[in-house]
């Protein structure tokens, strides 16, 4: 599998975050740093679903956060990502306006699975000739949350839809970074969103999570300015982490993810000229079942000490969103301890899909 180059020179100078917590970087942080839970019991009359709890974005109604204007039509899970990118240009935006044709998003999703259903049910059961709502048709096409977002808020560089499972925030920052390499954008916002609904509850509930019951769902997005150090600096904009590289590797089934984040760990590690006992910070992904404990081992033999951050137990199973999660965590981690800044984190994911993947970051940059 194609993996990425190193990329010292590209540093993160902003994120926004719509999680379980609520809307906005300090409400995450705070949530995360007290170890307090984001799952909450779920109503069953609104949500009929096979779950008794999940992490949903408090009280967010669509219309309410972006108004009425172009939002009679929109999803949810349009509308988290378009409500987050907006959050992460109001407050990191300078100077992107004037680069319109420069500034791209690159964007994780698995899509809408209540729009896809919703639009084939009506399809199916409309009166003919088949009556559905054009208007919603977009919604079933999996780069709807990238492509409405990026025309709300006027992005008129490279717009990159990505899909990995578990691994697609890292997959969306390692796309980024290919662009940004190859001179193909000055500014690149990338992460990764999911929402919740009762379509993909279901859906959940009958996958096959490796011999455990599914964990509790979430939702929500984290986004992230991705850019050069020169960029960063002629936008006024401070550099939070350096991404200094990513790596991906395929396994043919369950048991042998182990081996394949093992390498993925070595190789990001050994391009980087960075050793082991180097991290300060490693945020997995944790998947229930075979998964998760396969990661687990991959991960005990790197040599301690380092503190673990794991959003996932917090605010639920975020599918797409999952990996973007767990870097917004090591943000969070990183700007309430300024002792991290110089020191190492790493990000890891495995998908029950077949992908492995590893990012190392350097905090502070």
């Amino acid at each position: 599998m194609e993996t990425a180059a190193p990329a010292a020179s590209l540093v993160v100078s902003g994120w926004a975050v719509a999680s379980p917590y609520g809307l906005g970087r300090e409400e995450f942080t705070s949530g995360l740093r007290s170890g307090r839970s984001a799952l909450a019991p779920l109503d069953g009359a609104q949500w009929p679903v096979p779950y008794e709890e999940a992490g949903l974005i408090p009280g967010f109604d669509v219309r309410e956060v972006l108004g009425k204007k172009g939002t009679r039509s929109m999803d949810r899970v349009t509308g988290i990502a378009a409500a987050t990118v907006g959050m992460l240009l109001a407050d990191y935006g300078d100077g992107l306006e004037a680069d319109a044709e420069g500034t791209g998003l690159v964007l994780g999703t698995s899509g809408s699975v209540q729009s896809i259903m919703d639009f084939t049910e009506s399809a199916l059961t409309g009166e003919k000739p088949f009556h559905v709502d054009p208007a919603k048709f977009p919604n079933t096409v999996m780069n709807c949350p990238a492509g409405q977002s990026a025309i709300r808020h006027t992005l008129k560089g490279p717009n990159v839809t990505v899909s990995g499972g578990a691994a697609t925030g890292l997959l969306a920052l390692n796309y980024a970074s290919r662009l940004l390499r190859g001179g193909h954008a000055n500014t690149l916002l990338a992460g990764a969103v999911e929402e919740f609904s009762p379509q993909r509850a279901r859906l959940e509930h009958v996958a096959d999570h490796g011999g455990d019951d599914p964990q509790p769902l979430g939702e929500g997005a984290a986004l992230f300015v991705l850019e050069s150090a020169a960029g960063a600096l002629a936008g006024g904009r401070t550099p939070l982490a350096s991404v200094l590289g990513l790596r991906f590797r395929a396994f043919p089934d369950s048991h042998r993810a182990q081996s394949a984040l093992e390498r993925c760990v070595a190789d990001v590690l050994e391009a980087a000229g960075a050793r082991p006992e180097e991290l300060a910070l490693v945020a997995p992904g944790l998947p229930p079942g075979v998964l998760g404990k396969q990661e687990e081992a991959a991960l005990q033999a790197l040599p301690g000490p380092y503190l673990t951050l794991s959003p996932r137990r917090l605010i639920g199973d975020t599918s797409a969103a999952s990996g973007a999660f767990q870097i917004a965590a090591v943000l969070a981690e990183s700007a309430a301890n300024p002792a991290l800044h110089g020191r190492l984190a790493l990000v890891t994911a495995v998908d029950r899909d077949g992908t492995a993947g590893a990012g190392l970051l350097r905090l502070g940059a």
